[in-house]
């Protein structure tokens, strides 16, 4: 088995977190909220949340359509800063669970192929 040279927890925060966050900007926008009102849900800055919705930021990896559906709901839930950073955790729980942080992870590191050192 080959070991990966980043830690799962690496993926997630360089990879992982913006790239949600990115897919809850756009879905709160599609609900009709404001860049600022977003922020202040997200806690992050307008700029930030400008950056997501012009691909500037998050866009290094694309979910999987469940993924995605997944976040779409969790976007539904978020009514406040708590809620938001409530339905992040309940997201990234998600992705490993359903092993699609696997697939990220395979995908950013060549040659780590049918990984479940963090299953064992």
């Amino acid at each position: 088995m080959t070991i990966p040279l980043k830690q799962p927890q690496e993926i997630e925060v360089w990879y992982v977190l913006p790239a949600v966050r990115r897919e809850l900007v756009l879905a709160l926008q599609e609900q009709g909220l404001n860049q600022k009102a977003i922020a202040q849900l997200l806690n992050i800055t307008e700029p930030a949340v400008s950056q997501y919705c012009n691909d500037k930021r998050g866009k290094e990896i694309t979910f999987t359509p469940i993924v995605k559906s997944y976040i779409k709901q969790s976007a539904q839930k978020i009514t406040n800063p708590q809620s938001a950073y409530h339905q992040i955790q309940q997201i990234t729980y998600f992705m490993k669970e359903t092993k699609a942080l696997c697939k990220i992870h395979m995908a950013i590191e060549s040659g780590l192929q049918g990984c479940d050192l963090c299953y064992k």
